[in-house]
């Protein structure tokens, strides 16, 4: 499903020089909203995201996803040839995104000073494991390093277990969120305020730092360091996952104490309002153990969708622990449109994310998934850049594209 409507992006031309997560998911947002990203890969093995995780007859399905409504246009750019090819397309842009480790474009003569002396108006982000300044500047950096040093790993998980990496990018996502809301901020400066462009510094492991909490603020008032609490929640209870009697998972949240008291109907237990346990947060936090146990002990005797159901009939807050296939055939999702499906030449008919957020006059749209490698670079060095075909035969003769 596709539609030619222009996005709200209809116009802005960005050169993506990412590889792996972070900022190809950039690029990834700004093409669903109309923008043309232009990815820029290495000649002979291309984005290394083309050989990540899962694969289908040597097709990677991070590939497919994460570089859709993208252009595919190989260059070599620590060659000194595809340093002036690079600069010619992005002295043409509005936006590059970049996560090289610190100092790589500036090896090959393509850092900030050079690039904004061809291009004034450039919006330049970059994205590093740890940024473009301070001591661990120039150390590889990728996502689980991020969530380790975060924070995050150390309050995840269970408090007599290990700490828990994410199974998935969660530190390069929530970056690349940061990151493409920064690139907008500097787009309003220079289109709205009238001001010129400018280079963004974006490291993988601020950002999820900011999202963890007010973790800092806590130890600097009270000396307490956040610890792992499994599934509950050590602001508010009843919080958890519990196991229903067909063997399925719900999850339960009662933040407010309304909540709360509704929860306890909804387990048929109404008399533990009156509980001098669970009267209040307070108690309950105090007493989550015997709490969740009165919870779970209902929970096993009942099938996920009679819990469901209860919980509904009473207003109170529960889901189920989805599985992808659970998602897919939920009615919820399928009104919202939430998976689409998009012909591949390559997988056919193949399903993916939709496009969010929804928006009434300028949606987003999946027009293709992953490119072939280079399969646009005649057409951008040609169109884009006018290159005559003389220039692409040699360009391509000494292996620059």
């Amino acid at each position: 499903m596709s539609t030619t409507e222009p996005g709200p992006l209809d116009g802005l031309t960005v050169i993506e020089a990412g590889s792996m997560i972070s900022g190809p998911t950039v690029g990834r947002f700004l093409a669903d909203f109309g923008a043309d990203v232009i990815k820029i890969e290495h000649p002979e093995h291309g984005d290394h995201i083309r050989n990540f995780g899962t694969q289908k007859d040597g097709i990677g399905m991070w590939h497919k996803y994460l570089s859709r409504n993208k252009r595919s246009v190989t260059l070599d750019v620590s060659a000194e040839r595809g340093q002036t090819v690079f600069r010619d397309l992005v002295s043409e842009a509005d936006v590059l995104i970049e996560n090289f480790r610190p100092g790589t474009l500036e090896r090959w003569n393509l850092g900030w000073e050079q690039l904004a002396e061809d291009n004034p108006d450039l919006v330049m982000l970059r994205m590093s494991g740890y940024g473009q300044t301070g001591p661990y500047a120039k150390k590889p950096g990728f996502g689980t390093l991020a969530e380790a040093m975060s924070g995050f790993a150390y309050v995840n998980g269970f408090e007599d277990r290990e700490p828990l990496l994410p199974p998935t990018g969660l530190a390069d996502n929530i970056a690349a969120l940061y990151a493409t809301f920064s690139v907008m901020f500097a787009l309003y400066h220079r289109d709205v305020n009238g001001g010129t462009g400018q280079y963004i510094d974006v490291s993988l492991i601020e950002p999820i730092f900011n999202l963890i909490g007010p973790f800092p603020l806590t130890y600097d008032q009270t000396g307490e360091i956040a610890r792992r609490s499994g599934n509950r929640s050590t602001s508010s209870a009843p919080r958890n996952v519990y196991r229903t009697g067909d063997d399925r998972w719900v999850a339960l949240s009662a933040s407010a104490q309304p909540l709360a008291m509704r929860t306890f109907d909804a387990i048929g237990r109404p008399d533990l309002k009156d509980d001098p346990r669970f009267v209040d947060n307070e108690r309950r936090l105090e007493n989550v153990d015997e709490l969740n146990a009165i919870i779970q002990e209902w929970m096993i005797e009942h099938t996920r969708e009679e819990i469901l159901e209860s919980f509904e009939e009473h207003d109170a807050t529960i889901a189920p622990v989805y599985n992808v296939e659970d998602i897919m055939n939920d009615e919820h999702y399928q009104a919202r449109d939430a998976v689409i499906t998009v012909d591949d030449k390559d997988l056919g008919e193949a399903a993916v994310q939709n496009t969010i957020p929804k928006f009434s006059e300028t949606p987003g749209s999946v027009d293709h998934l992953g490119s072939d490698l280079g399969e646009h670079t005649e057409t951008v060095l040609g169109q884009f850049l006018e290159y005559d075909d003389a220039v692409l035969e040699e360009l391509e003769s000494e292996g620059v594209i």
